[in-house]
């Protein structure tokens, strides 16, 4: 997996940075895939800029409805339209993301020409494509706000071939059988136990995305043990009492998630437009100082997990 983040500025966007959109590549061998959390204003012109299009979503995961992080929709389903591509779409939002894309479509005489789903969630499991799992958490935010933790399934240990051999076992159709854990009979009447010749599985990565929040009881949750967390600083230390009486952490409150998480590293976002680079720089200091595997994201940066 790699995020791309489109859009990091929070409220409005800037000379440099775009409000809120960030992709999830997957990049699976045999079924990758492109996901967007977030769909800020100017998202679809962002992607012009990247290795990616719109038409090469399978998914929208929204963790609420501010503009910032939805105004972007409408222009991107009817560009996606307009290239005339057939996949399928799925949406995921808090309750009233229907009735924001139906209203928008007919009152603009817009429609689509692909299948699109939309799925109004609440906390809980929302997904699980045979591949990864995604969970839902309510974050603390004047409007029902989510976060999201998005984790790999564990891949199979590498079969031992070279034992198996030695074991009179030759390679073929059983070895599939035996790479699944199962138990074969040979020929011979032996049985052969795959979990025997399997190394340990590999355990999948894992995310968690916040939208945004003000420190609250399920953030911990959604944190805990990820390999990346990706969360909003939308104020410095010194604007604390600020930031939560409007739904959103310090970058204090951030950082010190992080470490009682013990997450691997973490990725922040959604900056305040008051902020120029050098206050960014002190956003990230501030973190570190904390928690020192913190990286700032700015529009177009790349991270892999």
């Amino acid at each position: 997996m790699e995020f791309i983040f489109l859009g990091t500025s929070a409220g409005v966007p800037t000379r440099s940075r775009n409000v809120t959109a960030i992709l999830l590549h997957l990049q699976h061998p045999t079924q990758p895939g492109v996901w967007l959390f977030d769909c800020g204003e100017g998202t679809q012109h962002q992607m012009l800029n990247t290795a990616f299009h719109p038409g090469k979503l399978e998914r929208i995961f929204f963790s609420h409805l501010h503009g910032d992080h939805l105004f972007g929709l409408p222009g991107l389903l009817c560009s996606r339209s307009m290239a005339g591509n057939p996949h399928p779409l799925t949406v995921y939002g808090p309750q009233g993301v229907r009735e924001f894309i139906e209203t928008t479509l007919r009152l603009s005489g817009s429609w689509t020409d692909f299948p699109l789903q939309i799925e109004e969630i609440s906390a809980g499991d929302i997904l699980d494509d045979g591949l990864r799992k995604v969970t839902a958490f309510r974050l603390e935010h004047p409007l029902e706000c989510y976060g999201y933790r998005v984790v790999e399934h564990d891949k199979p240990g590498a079969l031992n071939a070279r034992a198996l051999k030695a074991a009179g076992v030759t390679p073929g159709p059983l070895f599939q059988a035996l790479k699944a854990g199962k138990t074969v009979t040979l020929a011979d009447g032996r049985q052969i136990n795959g979990a025997d010749y399997l190394a340990p599985a590999v355990a999948g990565k894992s995310v968690a995305i916040f939208g945004d929040t003000a420190p609250c009881e399920a953030a911990l949750a959604l944190a805990q043990g990820v390999d990346v967390m990706v969360h909003e600083t939308t104020l410095d230390a010194s604007m604390e009492e600020k930031a939560n009486a409007r739904g959103h952490s310090s970058t204090r409150q951030t950082a010190t998630l992080a470490r009682e998480a013990a997450v691997g590293r973490l990725i922040i976002t959604h900056i305040s437009s008051r902020y120029d680079d050098k206050g960014c720089q002190r956003l990230l200091a501030e973190c570190r100082a904390i928690f020192p595997a913190t990286e700032l994201a700015y529009d177009f940066s790349v991270f892999p997990v």
